[in-house]
């Protein structure tokens, strides 16, 4: 029964959290697993961590004491802190970009009942002298739909606060909390603060601004008319034009060529990349037509390769498209691209193409 005993309802607080810590440990668990698999199967967002606690009790108490008790107090309304504290059990969801915040509102809403949203972003940005860290806050329980399900019965009854922020943002979070004074202190240091925090701001919409320039470039390779090959069929690239690369070879031109040759491969960004960064070491101003040619003028043999060496009896190995472009490129140009292929990968090549007129 709620009352205005401050010390009274402080036991019957410590009395709860102590009966219901396991349960409450239990629907933090469930619920990070549930929205992990929410936000996973509706694609398209990229998520860096998801993470929940149950707050500290005496936290608890201590927030409570801070934030409601003198107005509740005030007004001769009885209260029990368990329902002021809407964080008891707290997610926090980290993405990588801005405008993957609201995509997450929104699929969390479609599936979670919202009882507060307190918009941090809009907050901060709406007062010119305020700083801090930017984030979405939602207080949710349980949808509808999951509510008779057996697994989240006994979890029903909690609410729980979810936190949605990028890297960027969590990271200034950290680094907010570590300034020990923001509010009266001198106005040189209080624009320093804020200078750091505007950092921290363009940082996230860089980042957010590479992405969208990424997408377009690769948009923009695949857009590309095919280049005629000698036999009429339509290759990969258009005829050599001037760009910002000056048609040099970069990772979108590559994985442009790389995906004509192998439409069904999945080709990872990060080696992508490294790959691109090899080429272009072993051989400084090699262009996008450069390489489309030594792939088209060797791929025929160097799956022939591939077929004789994966069919060698006992060999558990086989070629992946990074290893066929490697000899590819090896096959076209021996002496530029000696460094390539191993020493091992070489001799093997090598004494195939020897008796296999190569």
């Amino acid at each position: 029964m709620a009352s205005s005993d401050f010390d009274k309802e402080k036991y019957s607080f410590r009395e709860f959290y102590s009966d219901n810590l396991g349960l409450m440990e239990g629907a933090t668990n469930s619920f990070c697993t549930l929205i992990n698999a929410l936000l996973t199967h509706s694609g398209g967002i990229a998520i860096s961590k998801i993470e929940g606690r149950v707050k500290e009790k005496e936290e608890c108490i201590r927030k409570f004491n801070l934030k409601y008790r003198k107005a509740l107090e005030a007004s001769s309304t009885d209260y029990s802190i368990k329902d002021h504290i809407s964080d008891l059990i707290g997610l926090r969801v980290v993405c990588l970009y801005e405008d993957d915040i609201e995509n997450i509102q929104n699929t969390l809403k479609e599936h979670f009942e919202v009882i507060d949203i307190t918009d941090k972003i809009s907050q901060i940005e709406s007062t010119e002298d305020s700083f801090g860290y930017k984030g979405l806050h939602l207080d949710l329980k349980l949808g509808q739909a999951r509510k008779d399900m057996p697994e989240y019965k006994a979890f029903v009854d909690f609410s729980f606060e979810i936190q949605i922020r990028t890297i960027i943002q969590d990271s200034w979070s950290v680094l907010d909390h570590k300034i020990k004074y923001k509010k009266s202190i001198p106005t040189p240091l209080k624009r320093r603060i804020n200078t750091l925090a505007a950092l921290f701001e363009l940082a996230d919409r860089e980042f957010r601004e590479i992405r969208t320039s990424t997408d377009a470039e690769i948009l923009k390779a695949e857009e590309e008319e095919p280049e005629p090959l000698q036999d009429g069929v339509a290759g990969p690239v258009q005829p050599e034009r001037k760009t910002n690369g000056n048609g040099r070879l970069t990772v979108f031109g590559f994985l442009k060529i790389a995906k004509h040759f192998f439409s069904s491969y999945e080709f990872e960004a990060r080696k992508v990349d490294g790959f691109t960064e090899e080429i272009v070491l072993i051989k400084a101003n090699i262009t996008k037509s450069e390489f489309n040619k030594h792939m088209r003028e060797t791929i025929s043999k160097v799956k022939e390769y591939k077929s004789y060496f994966e069919d060698i009896e006992g060999s558990n190995e086989k070629l992946n498209p990074f290893t066929i472009i490697r000899h590819c490129l090896y096959l076209s140009d021996k002496i530029a691209f000696s460094s390539i292929l191993t020493n091992v990968s070489k001799d093997a090549f090598d004494n195939w193409l020897n008796t296999n007129d190569g």
